[in-house]
């Protein structure tokens, strides 16, 4: 995407330990299947609740090139 990025790429998460801690234990006890399906959910979920076609493209191809 030409020009400013819209895409929030430096920390911007109160406690991402904590974060990163329950979304470990969402996965507990999940085989993989299950795992994926779970971040699939919870990727449609952040992805409608972020709303801007533009920024989740934006993210897409960081993740991509990342």
């Amino acid at each position: 995407m030409p020009g400013k990025s819209r895409l929030i790429t430096e920390p911007n998460i109160p406690d991402p330990d904590g974060f990163y801690e329950r979304l470990i234990a969402a996965h507990r006890n999940l085989d993989d299947e299950q795992s994926a399906a779970l971040n699939s959910r919870l990727i449609l979920l952040l992805a409608n609740h972020i709303g801007d076609q533009a920024v989740l493209i934006e993210a897409i191809d960081e993740a991509a090139n990342g």
